[in-house]
């Protein structure tokens, strides 16, 4: 009887796939860092950190163009820009 029947060869492909995916996915490395909760928590804390400081750097840049832009669209005084420009910065001083 032969040892390797098409099914016998087609499970072995099937694992051969299986075991690539698994290395692809770097499981064993994931399972490794599960082991150790403390390198786990320090490296999700540094990534909040990165997170959160990335948003605030962002915001800031965004929110400067924004205004830059805006003073820059009021010294040029486009009539109707700039009435309703004004409009709202007179909105924003009477909330303050």
């Amino acid at each position: 009887m032969p040892t390797n029947s098409p099914n016998t060869d087609e499970n072995i492909k099937r694992l051969e796939r299986v075991a690539c995916r698994l290395e692809a996915i770097r499981l064993a490395d994931y399972l490794a860092l599960l082991e150790k909760p403390k390198k786990l928590i320090f490296s999700n804390f540094i990534a909040g950190i990165s997170r959160g400081l990335g948003f605030a750097v962002g915001t800031t840049i965004v929110f400067a163009v924004v205004v830059e832009t805006l003073r820059r669209i009021i010294l040029i005084n486009i009539p109707v820009l700039n009435e309703y420009l004004v409009d709202i910065i007179h909105l924003i001083d009477m909330k303050k």
